[in-house]
């Protein structure tokens, strides 16, 4: 079992940063790829961004690339998320997920930070 437990979120105007984070425990997260989803009130879940075991592989949902930083520290059994230029649109519950190396659905989810992005 892997429990995982963000951090960070707030209220931060348009055009600020706010930087998450996720610390893991149960077992170390170097063999789990992990993601970032939101969901915002009335709407589907997003994948907002995702990194593979050792962070090699980086995949953006076309809304946040270019603003969103993931990155993880498999020493420290952590998971990050930098959020920059912030908009009134990335409002929503933000959770980091785990699953295994080789694949299949995230397994693990923490139990979701709130961002809130004043206009």
């Amino acid at each position: 079992q892997v429990q995982l437990v963000e951090s960070g979120g707030g209220l931060v105007q348009t055009g600020g940063s706010l930087r998450l984070s996720c610390a893991a425990s149960g077992r170390a997260i170097s063999t789990y790829a992990m993601a970032w989803f939101r969901q915002a009130p009335g709407k589907e879940r997003e994948q907002a961004a995702s990194i593979t075991w050792s962070g090699g592989t980086i995949n953006y949902a076309e809304s946040v690339r270019g603003r969103f930083v993931i990155s993880r520290d498999n020493a420290k059994n952590s998971l990050y998320l930098q959020m920059n230029s912030l908009k009134p649109e990335d409002t929503a519950v933000y959770y980091c997920a785990a699953k295994p190396r080789w694949g299949g659905k995230y397994q693990y989810w923490g139990q979701g930070t709130q961002v809130t992005v004043s206009s």
